[in-house]
């Protein structure tokens, strides 16, 4: 509607206008604190413009843009959700500081699909920025789920207030946000993690800023953007082919599995047809990636499980790589011009070609705000030998290039801007380690003896074949747990018989004779096979999984079985079985076996000179039908990890829970004591193969209890050798057991004052 000449009734636009500063005058008058006053204002813009949704974005130290207030969308995304520099429209409002209008925003290529946001149910959406001075401070957004273009009124409405939105914001008005957003970059800091590779690193920070804004949308020449696309797609493809030739990757191991996983992604003729098909939409080619990436992403992000997490990574870093070759900047990061000698390399993700690029001669560490031990740049940060760090929240908001700062990847923690005193302190604990790490190679060929003369056998636990070298590398007496999931989780489908055999018959080719127990498909909880529907539950830890799985399942397990009979011929096979509940599932287990045997004998095929059955014990139930499981297994092997988590019905997964429980309690101590006695009266061979065994204070009480048989991450069994051979077990045993007499209190200082008074190194 717009005003006659001589009307002196105001615009639409005035009216909203005048309530909306009205409105913000009084909330910047009246006290309380910024949060609570950001609050107030999405609030009451929301209702003036008649939105359903109001958010304000603020902008970070480093171009990203963190939600600092909504109206409309999920409260608990307020902080939480953060955009990369020039994500979606919200970002490319703030990155090219213009005002975004949109009437079906989820439809735009550069739409970012979030959803802790929950605001996939608007399809409207207007962005205008929050500047000062020609500075974009931020983004006011407001959202409708009816789709509709705004009017210039409403454009208008917006702008007018993100400018006194501003005006606070930098006046201090809106206290804590202004300083919230500057941050204090000069001080010293810890920030804890989870180690991803283990290491020490000391060096300056480097910001990995690899997304590339794209600004030109639609095509003037689809035949010439086509021909740029194939182009580029054939660059991209040469590149990741390269990476096989990298020095510190040549050699087979899983490493090679991920990259060539990720070689597949890249040639997938599925992800080509989708980004011609947006060119031939009439979009750049640039444009074409954003919308294919983004959608693609949407789908994936709706996924639940590990698997789905990590191809979106994998296609978030295809994507933005696809986006440098576009832009010729392919390889800017492999120059080393402008870094330091020793980098520290910081982001918020990164997918493992990414950091391929990075020149190794400098690269000292790895700084990652999400990211676990399994992620894909995790195997790769491995195989190169540097310290990483993952689950580092905020550090990219927290660091400027150029900081100083020490990777601890071994405590999961990482120093920014450290004291003179801190460098001093870790330059001394790199050296002592170092002489650490010879002094484990030194004891390599020695037997495991406790000064009392009690041996202790040392395993190791692998699940590909290339960790079967670390046997004779840290002088494991065997393999106590071979995952065999790992092989399934790492294909693109079912392996066939022939594969599994061939790799279980490699895998006991590389033990030379030393024992390795295999165990049976693990799969459910959070280890999920993308090609094997499995339901979706509440608790999947505690759901289908393991055992459950194969005797609804007898098939998979079968096949399995019968390729480890197969690769284990003539010779000893030792098969564990996850996941047991319940006795009786192991004879329907054992009925399972026979079935396989009875096949490969009638087809005329050689079988195992021995077969041992033995079970995981994980599940607390067992405790009290111990006589009955025990008489039904040829040997134990004790999952402290999940039998701790269903004690303590706590999720190890959640960081809030998990390390609230201590393992070194009366309780679950007297639990593995329960058990120890059991199996020692039913002469059934027991072994521990979870993280309790590679600490060697965890490891010292273990044996104490009567455990004389461990299995561990190869890089342990340096530092619990030089435990067991500093322990005298009997002394040990004497006073646990008086520890766990009556009210035990602080169990683990008094184990740790223990090791102390008898010299027992329990700091490896």
């Amino acid at each position: 509607m717009i005003a006659r000449p001589n009307d002196p009734r105001p615009l639409p636009s005035e009216t909203s206008l005048r309530v909306i500063m009205r409105g913000l005058r009084e909330i910047m008058s009246e006290g309380g604190e910024g949060q609570d006053k950001l609050d107030r204002i999405v609030r009451q813009i929301a209702g003036v413009m008649v939105a359903d949704v109001c958010s304000i974005y603020l902008k970070r130290q480093d171009g990203s843009l963190e939600l600092f207030a909504t109206e409309g969308l999920n409260p608990s995304a307020v902080h939480k959700t953060r955009m990369k520099r020039g994500e979606g429209l919200v970002g490319r409002c703030s990155e090219l500081g213009v005002t975004v209008n949109e009437p079906e925003a989820s439809s735009h290529p550069a739409f970012s699909y979030r959803p802790e946001t929950s605001e996939e149910i608007y399809h409207s959406l207007l962005a205008v920025p929050i500047s000062r001075s020609g500075q974009v401070l931020g983004v006011l957004v407001i959202q409708n789920r009816m789709s509709k273009e705004y009017s210039d009124e409403d454009v208008e409405v917006l702008q007018a207030t993100a400018m006194v939105v501003a005006e606070n914001l930098v006046s201090g008005a809106v206290a804590g946000t202004g300083a919230a957003l500057e941050g204090s970059l000069s001080q010293p800091m810890a920030i804890e993690g989870e180690p991803l590779s283990e290491g020490i690193a000391l060096g300056h920070v480097v910001l990995h800023e690899p997304r590339i804004v794209v600004t030109h949308l639609l095509s003037d020449n689809p035949v010439a953007e086509m021909d740029r696309l194939d182009t580029a797609l054939t660059k991209l493809q040469a590149n990741i082919d390269e990476m096989f030739e990298h020095e510190h990757l040549s050699a087979v191991g899983e490493h090679r599995d991920v990259l060539e996983a990720y070689r597949m992604f890249a040639h997938d003729k599925g992800w080509h047809r989708r980004l011609r098909e947006a060119v031939e939409g009439g979009l750049t080619a640039e444009a074409a990636v954003e919308r294919v990436q983004n959608a693609m992403r949407t789908r994936m992000l709706k996924q639940h499980d590990t698997y789905w997490k990590e191809r979106q990574r994998d296609l978030d870093d295809l994507s933005d790589r696809l986006l440098r070759v576009l832009a010729g900047r392919l390889k800017s990061s492999e120059d080393g011009s402008g870094l330091p000698s020793e980098v520290i390399l910081v982001a918020r993700t990164m997918g493992p070609a990414e950091l391929l690029d990075y020149d190794r001669s400098r690269l000292r560490g790895l700084i990652v705000e999400d990211g676990s031990s399994q992620s894909h740049v995790a195997v790769v940060a491995k195989a190169l030998g540097i310290a990483a760090i993952g689950q580092a929240a905020g550090i990219v908001d927290r660091v400027v290039a150029g900081d100083a700062a020490i990777i601890d990847a071994v405590a999961g923690e990482v120093h920014l801007r450290p004291t003179n005193e801190v460098i001093a302190a870790y330059s001394d604990k790199v050296r002592f380690r170092a002489r650490k790490q010879k002094r484990y190679q030194s004891l390599r060929g020695r037997p495991a003896v406790t000064k009392d003369g009690i041996r202790i056998s040392l395993l190791m636990n692998a699940g590909l074949l290339v960790d079967m070298s670390h046997l004779t590398e840290s002088g494991a007496d065997g393999v106590g747990l071979y995952r065999t999931e790992l092989q399934f989780m790492l294909s693109d489908s079912f392996p066939r018989l022939d594969r599994q055999t061939q790799l279980y018959r490699s895998v006991i080719e590389e033990a030379q004779g030393k024992t390795v127990v295999f165990r049976s498909l693990d799969i459910g909880g959070d280890k999920v096979l993308p090609y094997l529907r499995q339901p979706k539950e509440e608790n999947p830890a505690l759901g289908w999984r393991a055992i459950r799985m194969s005797l609804d399942r007898p098939e998979l397990f079968r096949l399995q079985i019968r390729a480890l009979l197969k690769a284990a011929a003539g010779r000893e096979l030792r098969v564990m079985i996850p996941m047991v509940s319940a006795s009786y599932e192991l004879g329907a287990i054992r009925a399972l076996i026979e079935k396989e045997k009875t096949f490969l004998t009638t087809h005329g095929h050689q079988l195992p000179s021995n077969i041992l059955v033995g079970a995981m014990f994980e599940v607390p139930a067992l405790l009290f039908d111990l006589d009955a499981f025990l008489s039904r297994v040829d040997f134990v092997s004790i999952g402290s990890n999940d039998l701790m988590q269903f004690m303590f019905a706590a999720d190890r997964t959640n960081a809030r829970v998990a390390s609230r429980f201590d393992v070194l309690t009366a309780a679950p101590l007297r639990a593995l004591r329960m058990l120890i006695k059991a199996a020692k009266k039913h002469k059934v061979p027991l072994t521990l193969c979870g993280e309790m065994a590679g600490s060697p204070l965890e490891a010292m009480s273990l044996i104490a209890l009567g455990l004389r048989s461990l299995s561990m991450a190869p890089a342990s069994i340096g530092p619990i050798k030089t435990m067991i051979l500093s322990l005298d077990a009997e002394k040990a045993t004497a006073y646990v057991e008086e520890l766990l007499k009556g009210d035990a209190k602080d169990i683990r200082m008094s184990l740790q004052q223990f090791a102390e008074n008898e010299g027992v190194a329990i700091d490896g």
